[in-house]
């Protein structure tokens, strides 16, 4: 359903996202794209944190 509602951006940011766009897709399909990724990038950060976490935490087998 259409928001109706418009997103300000500059000159420059319109064009990045045009030049991004494929064709036929949407600004709002390019947007939604987008989004997922960042949070995809997060949530592999995360986890990457997570593990370093993880292995900081343990005795490595060499030092037993």
């Amino acid at each position: 359903m259409p928001a109706d509602e418009h997103v300000p951006v500059t000159e420059e940011t319109r064009k990045v996202l045009h030049e991004l766009k494929e064709p036929g897709q949407t600004y709002d399909d390019l947007l939604k794209q987008l989004a997922q990724q960042r949070r995809r990038r997060d949530l592999e950060r995360r986890f990457q944190e997570l593990e370093d976490a993880d292995r900081d935490g343990l005795t490595s087998l060499s030092d037993v």
